[in-house]
C-alpha cells in the first residue's frame, strides 16, 4: 500500500518543513509515502467560501485514482489514539488497497463532493491547529504508527 497526503497551499515557515521533510525521511523505512502539495487557488477575496471550497474540491478530486481510498482529515472525524491510529494503517494495509490519500482541506474545510467522494474521516484533535501544523502532526503520527506496528521503541505507553 502507498500512502499519500494531500494539503491545499504551501508551507512557508521553514522550521516546519525541516520537521515535516525529517519525517518523510524516516517513513521511506516502512511505507511508500507522497506529500503532494494543491496550489492555493488565485483571487480567492472575489470567492465566497462555498465558491473556494468547491475549487479546492475540484483540485483534491483530480490527485485521485479511481481505486484511491480517500480519508478526510477533518475535525468531525473519528478521534483515534497513537496505537489505535496504527492498528487502522494495519487494517487498511491488510484490505488490499493500493493507495490511502488523506487530505488536508483548505480554511473552509471540504465541499460537499469531496465529502460524497470520501471514504472517512478521521481527526487529530478537539482542538483547532493551523493547516501548516496539521501535515507535520499527521506524518508524525503515520510515523508513530509504523514504529509502533514494529515494536520499535519510539513510543511509549
Amino acid at each position: 500500500m502507498k500512502i499519500k497526503l494531500l494539503a491545499i497551499g504551501k508551507t512557508d515557515d521553514k522550521n516546519l518543513i525541516q520537521l515535516i521533510n525529517n519525517y518523510q525521511n524516516r517513513l521511506k523505512h516502512y511505507v511508500k509515502f507522497e506529500f503532494e502539495i494543491i496550489a492555493d487557488i488565485k483571487n480567492v477575496k472575489n470567492l465566497s467560501e462555498a465558491q473556494q471550497k468547491e475549487k479546492e474540491g475540484e483540485l483534491i478530486l483530480a490527485k485521485l485514482q479511481p481505486t484511491d481510498q480517500l480519508i478526510l482529515l477533518d475535525d468531525k472525524g473519528k478521534q483515534y489514539t497513537s496505537v489505535e491510529f496504527s492498528q487502522y494503517l494495519q487494517k487498511k494495509m491488510s484490505s488490499g488497497i493500493k493507495q490511502l490519500v488523506l487530505v488536508i482541506g483548505g480554511p473552509y474545510g471540504f465541499s460537499d463532493a469531496v465529502y460524497q467522494k470520501s471514504n472517512g474521516k478521521v481527526s487529530l484533535s478537539k482542538m483547532t491547529f493551523s493547516h501548516q501544523m496539521i501535515r507535520l502532526f499527521i506524518i508524525e503520527q503515520i510515523y508513530r504508527g509504523f514504529t509502533i506496528l514494529k515494536n520499535e521503541p519510539y513510543h511509549h505507553e
